[in-house]
């Protein structure tokens, strides 16, 4: 993801690994053309089941890697997604949506296409909450959010962190009961999770999937609810 080393140093988010000791639990990755080139014969074989894909940010970027590495993963039966980086200052969220559905960001039944996510975090070049009031965050991703399950029928998975969360939507928990929560936290469990949500669905528990490439992930349940969740059951 965009989360700096720095910043994540700043709010002590950077620590070692965690053991996880839930092995059922389907391991993932997620990768942006940070990672251009990777083997998912090799991913798959080390035992990942599940990765989350960058396609597009704002609505001036999409990822040069992003239709390799989508289809790469595919075809060695890994599970994906897509997820789009927001800059909610720079366009409306059905604007956003609708370039990400453009380009990759859609969903279909397939059984192991997962719903495409919104990585909603700290702003990487101003402004922690982009210039946005928590109200105008909130409505912002409620735009990007509609427009995606009106095209997809299923809502965006959401990316974020509990302290972003709470200081640029004022804690919002309009979005726990449709939006599966992705929630990065870099410790030895997942903490405090945003209001209104009583599990993640993900958790990115490292920014190091070593010896995979990529942020280390875990899916909160086993194979068949992920499975479930990619089918839309």
């Amino acid at each position: 993801m965009q989360l700096s080393f720095a910043f994540l140093t700043l709010l002590g988010l950077v620590v070692a690994s965690p053991t996880v000791e839930k092995r059922a639990q389907p391991a993932g990755i997620d990768v942006s053309n940070f990672q251009p080139t990777i083997n998912w014969a090799t991913v798959k074989a080390n035992g990942i089941s599940f990765a989350y894909i960058k396609a597009t940010e704002g609505t001036t970027y999409t990822s040069p890697s992003f239709s390799s590495q989508y289809t790469g993963s595919y075809n060695q039966n890994i599970t994906r997604g897509a997820y789009h980086f927001a800059h909610p200052n720079s366009s409306s969220g059905a604007t956003q949506a609708n370039y990400f559905l453009a380009h990759g960001g859609g969903w279909s039944a397939d059984g192991r296409t997962l719903p495409g996510a919104l990585d909603i975090e700290y702003n990487p070049s101003g402004a922690t909450c982009y210039g946005l009031s928590q109200a105008a965050m909130v409505s912002w991703i409620k735009d990007f959010s509609n427009t995606y399950q009106a095209k997809t029928t299923r809502f965006p998975v959401i990316y974020t962190t509990t302290d972003w969360w709470t200081q640029c939507t004022g804690n919002s928990a309009a979005f726990a009961s449709t939006n599966p929560l992705w929630l990065a936290r870099y410790a030895s469990s997942v903490g405090t999770l945003p209001a209104g949500w009583s599990y993640e669905t993900f958790w990115q528990h490292s920014d190091n999937a070593s010896p995979n490439p990529g942020d280390a992930d875990i899916f909160n349940g086993d194979a068949a609810g992920l499975a479930r969740m990619a089918k839309g059951s």
